[in-house]
């Protein structure tokens, strides 16, 4: 304990942390005397931060910077440090209100170290709306060079001084390497969205030097605390270098994810805890090997989840948690297993309301391959049960909520889930899997690559300016599909954007599908039209009458979830079903448009999921 700081040394490593702020300044590992930037000021090294705003005022960035540290624990075994601040009207203007608990935990024998933090707002405190809380550690850049994310996105990456150097492209994040201090960069574009991951895959990721061979590594044990459910996409490394763990966020969703707090409305969570994980070679060894070990080091903590070492309330212990299975079925044209389902446990809600859902617990499992889930560690509280099934369309919720007590075991025996469905399917497009992945996905305009994804076909959706490659593959008229001929992974362009007509400005576009019908039946078709993103955009549908003032059909104004500008290939989930009377098809062929309305900018637009057209429902005889 020294005036203005505390380390803590278990041997292996040492951490400095400012006192009371509860910011990290130094970590010591493997023969380096920081690992974190020094250059920074300390308040910038190594902490965690909201972005906050009145519901009227200017955005802010709070460092939940602590007023008092709280020695946990402190045994030969274990140290828990405590940095709180208690929030009063007085600091109305500066700080977010809550009040704030960050925990570090160092174990002995342990080769990182815990963080996590207690957000609590009390009843009748002011109306804020809260937009991002993370943790964050920004590394020495002279040492830290190589980023990995997954076992096929890893590369040496540009540092900060190089994106300073760079040439500034659509928007700030995007930045083309002209002048880098490694050469081989020269050309490249580095954004920090092409590094993003769903959170269900978004479990380990850092960073490795290779003079002395040493790894810095964010590990997320656990979703249960992250908002929006499983395939929400976020941040994880990026150029800097930085590495960090996002609680919350409005990133690939908009201000449906901002966390809203009206009428003093009483709040509590607890965010991680999260474990930063520093591993090392020899100098014989090759220093990429680091990455397999955090890896084995990520699944070791997943398995030790929850753990039973912290030393708050707040937090359940595994006997205090709770266990909920069952088994999923399809029913749609026949009844089938529901295999690889996302089954989960949210807050009580409306069909779908997860991925919007931003301030409790979420516990999430996927079924194999007969349906079967185990949902485990359940914190008590009550829940709706939902899912959805790749495959089909729409979203499943059990009609009674799920009351969850410590040591519980539930049995929520078989569940049907009943897709929409009014008809059967005379055409579809696209696969139901609430992305756009399986469409075409261009090649990107040469000047303007990140090489990581010249070559991996199934991430190429993350290179930067694919919006302007429609208008070149598309120069004098809009995509036409036609049923029965057209390949939807070929002849579909992956997102529905606005036409680049030069001078900054982008016009409307309007989609043809062609399809043609024997014969009409008398009685109601259908069209699903499931869209996998929206930004600001609108889509009109008309049916064989291109020039129609108004259209039979239009989403109106949706999404601001800005998932074509930051390479997403999916944003939040839509569903329409849209009611087609008989009279307005013909027999031979038809032709079904789709406008998106909106112009005024490249990235205002949709990506659709999956559309189809239904026939009439059929009489049982």
């Amino acid at each position: 304990m020294h005036d203005d700081h505390v380390v803590v040394d278990n041997g292996i490593f040492s951490i400095t942390i400012a006192s009371p702020e509860g910011t990290v300044t130094c970590i010591k590992y493997n023969g380096i005397n920081n690992i974190l930037d020094d250059k920074n000021e300390k308040t910038d090294r190594g902490y965690w931060d909201v972005n906050w705003s009145d519901p009227d005022g200017k955005d802010n960035l709070d460092k939940l910077t602590g007023d008092r540290l709280d020695v946990i624990m402190n045994t030969e075994n274990q140290v828990e440090l405590s940095f709180k601040r208690y929030w009063t009207f007085s600091r109305k203007d500066n700080d977010v209100p809550l009040n704030v608990d960050k925990r570090f935990v160092v174990l002995r024998g342990s080769s990182g170290f815990y963080s996590y933090g207690i957000f609590e707002r009390l009843k009748g405190w002011p109306d804020v709306d809260m937009y991002q809380g993370r943790i964050v550690f920004k590394l020495q850049d002279k040492l830290f060079r190589y980023m990995a994310v997954s076992d096929e996105r890893q590369r040496v990456m540009p540092t900060f001084d190089d994106r300073k150097r760079g040439e500034p492209l659509d928007y700030p994040e995007a930045v083309l390497l002209t002048d880098p201090s490694n050469s081989l960069l020269k050309g490249e574009v580095d954004d920090k969205y092409q590094y993003s991951a769903e959170d269900k895959d978004n479990r380990v990721h850092g960073w490795i030097c290779s003079d002395p061979p040493v790894g810095f590594w964010m590990i997320t044990p656990s979703n249960e605390f992250r908002t929006a459910g499983p395939i929400k996409q976020d941040l994880t490394s990026h150029a800097g270098p930085v590495t960090l763990s996002m609680f919350f966020s409005t990133h690939y969703a908009g201000m449906d994810l901002r966390i809203k707090f009206r009428d003093g409305e009483p709040w509590k969570k607890v965010f991680g805890p999260v474990f930063i994980y520093l591993n090392s070679v020899t100098t014989e060894d090759n220093p990429i090997s680091l990455w397999s070990d955090a890896k084995e080091e990520m699944f070791e903590q997943t398995e030790s989840w929850p753990y039973d070492f912290l030393n708050s309330n707040d937090y359940p212990l595994a006997h205090q948690r709770g266990l909920v299975t069952g088994r999923l079925l399809v029913h749609d044209v026949e009844v089938s297993r529901a295999n690889s389902a996302f089954v989960g446990l949210a807050p009580p809600g409306d069909v779908g309301s997860w991925q919007q859902e931003n301030k409790g617990y979420q516990f999430w499992t996927q079924t194999d391959d007969e349906g079967y889930f185990q949902i485990k560690n359940v914190r008590p509280g009550v829940y709706n049960l939902y899912a959805w099934v790749p495959g089909y369309i729409g979203d499943y919720m059990h009609h009674s909520v799920v009351k969850v007590l410590q040591g519980s075991r539930i049995r929520m025996g078989v569940l049907v889930y009943e897709p929409p469905r009014n008809g059967p399917t005379i055409w579809e497009i696209g696969v139901p899997d609430r992305t756009a992945a399986e469409f075409y996905v261009p090649e990107p305009n040469p000047t303007l690559m990140n090489q990581l994804y010249a070559t991996q076909r199934t991430e190429a959706f993350r290179q930067y300016g694919l919006w302007d490659r429609y208008t070149d593959l598309y120069p004098d008229r809009d995509l036409i599909y036609t049923v029965g001929a057209s390949d939807y992974q070929i002849d579909w362009f992956f997102a529905h954007v606005n036409r680049n007509v030069g001078n900054k400005t982008y016009l409307p576009t309007t989609w043809r599908v062609l399809f043609d019908l024997e014969d009409v039946t008398t009685g109601n078709y259908t069209i699903r039209l499931a869209l996998a993103s929206a930004n600001v955009a609108e889509v009109q549908v008309r049916i064989n009458d291109p020039r129609g003032m108004s259209p039979f059909f239009t989403t109106g104004l949706i999404g601001r979830d800005n998932a074509i500008a930051r390479h997403g290939i999916h944003g939040l989930y839509w569903l329409y079903s849209i009611n087609v009377m008989h009279s307005q098809l013909r027999a031979g062929r038809n032709v079904m448009f789709l406008t998106q309305t909106r112009g005024l900018g490249p990235f205002r637009g949709v990506m659709y999921d999956y559309i189809r057209l239904e026939g009439p429902v059929q009489s049982q005889n």
